[in-house]
């Protein structure tokens, strides 16, 4: 005849393997929405650049409309501002 010892040890470790594996999962997640949001700002950034570099060459106002829409800026003349900074 057999006699078994069931132990709470095999629960124990698969809690912690799957604690862990969420812990795992959660971290990606946070990397990627952070990695998907600076890599948002940087593409702001060029765009702007781009836009700026764009409005020095031609003065269209489609082109003031997507640079006013980016930069939050109304005024031509603060956009001008700007260019010249970015311009430097």
């Amino acid at each position: 005849m057999r006699f078994e010892v069931k132990t709470q040890n095999d629960d124990f470790s698969k809690s912690s393997f799957s604690l862990y594996l969420a812990f795992v999962f959660l971290s990606f997640i946070i990397i990627l929405v952070n990695l998907s949001v600076k890599l948002g700002t940087i593409a702001k950034h060029y765009e702007i650049n781009y836009l700026c570099k764009l409005l020095i060459i031609e003065k269209s106002s489609t082109n003031f409309k997507k640079l006013s829409k980016l930069s939050h800026i109304t005024s031509k003349q603060k956009m001008w501002d700007l260019c010249r900074e970015i311009g430097k």
